[in-house]
């Protein structure tokens, strides 16, 4: 999936991004411009509107505004045609199919690009792309396994896989370390870096020091708007953000 402007960087443009259920206005007016080869961490308290942020940026709920990429407004697709547009998500809770194996997990996401005959098709061998997102992710020792044996982090790891074979350019990850232990969150973080350069990523995350040690650009949410944007010191310093959001981190309840 090539992009015709590949002399600069593509950018995700959202603009008075708004949603709103039964009259109740969950986001108002966001204004966010997410670029590639950044690191982008969306962090604040629950109820700020993260995930319906990205919710409405994936087909989930609708949404007013505008949200450019390469040319489209996310907004006025549907979830298959953003899709294809190159843009993924994963959710808090990994969505693997546990009876089949890492392989064919990996076989069906790429799916996406292979035409109705392909995909009915005997694979006599493992497709390039495959084997590459497998040893992006570190999953080619477990490879023949079922999903469903694979360890917390693993899963995360091939739901982040599938977005590769899938050719998303720009990736949605809610809450990707939760319940990872130390070393899975560093081999998390540094997996990101690793896919970043060529790619918009934006994670939700509440794991401050995940935060701290990973982001390079911070956008706070706070009551359905963006409350400050900077990089992780500039976040920190911020008496609103300490006042919303850090403080009760500093408190030990980084999870609220």
């Amino acid at each position: 999936m090539n992009d015709p402007q590949t002399h600069e960087p593509d950018h995700l443009e959202i603009k008075d991004l708004a949603v709103s259920f039964d009259g109740f206005k969950a986001i108002s007016g966001v204004d966010l411009a997410l670029k590639q080869g950044r690191l982008h961490f969306l962090i604040g308290p629950n109820g700020a509107g993260k995930t319906t942020l990205v919710d409405a940026l994936t087909g989930l709920v609708k949404a007013s505004g505008h949200a450019t990429y390469r040319g489209k407004d996310l907004l006025s697709l549907k979830s298959h045609q953003i899709v294809r547009a190159g843009v993924g998500r994963t959710f808090q809770t990994a969505t693997v199919f546990e009876e089949l194996s890492v392989l064919q997990n990996l076989d069906i996401a790429g799916g996406v690009h292979r035409s109705a005959w392909g995909m009915i098709m005997a694979r006599r061998k493992v497709p390039t792309y495959v084997e590459e997102a497998l040893e992006t992710i570190g999953l080619q020792d477990v490879s023949r396994r079922p999903a469903g044996v694979l360890a917390h982090g693993q899963k995360q790891w091939l739901e982040i896989g599938m977005l590769l074979v899938q050719d998303a350019k720009v990736m949605f990850l809610d809450e990707t370390v939760a319940g990872m232990s130390a070393e899975e969150r560093e081999e998390t973080g540094e997996l990101l870096r690793r896919i970043c350069p060529d790619r918009t990523i934006v994670v939700i995350e509440h794991d401050m020091d995940f935060v701290r040690t990973f982001a390079d650009i911070v956008t706070v949410m706070h009551g359905g708007k963006v409350l400050t944007e900077g990089t992780v010191a500039e976040i920190q310093a911020n008496p609103q953000v300490q006042e919303v959001y850090l403080g009760r981190s500093a408190e030990g309840t980084a999870h609220a």
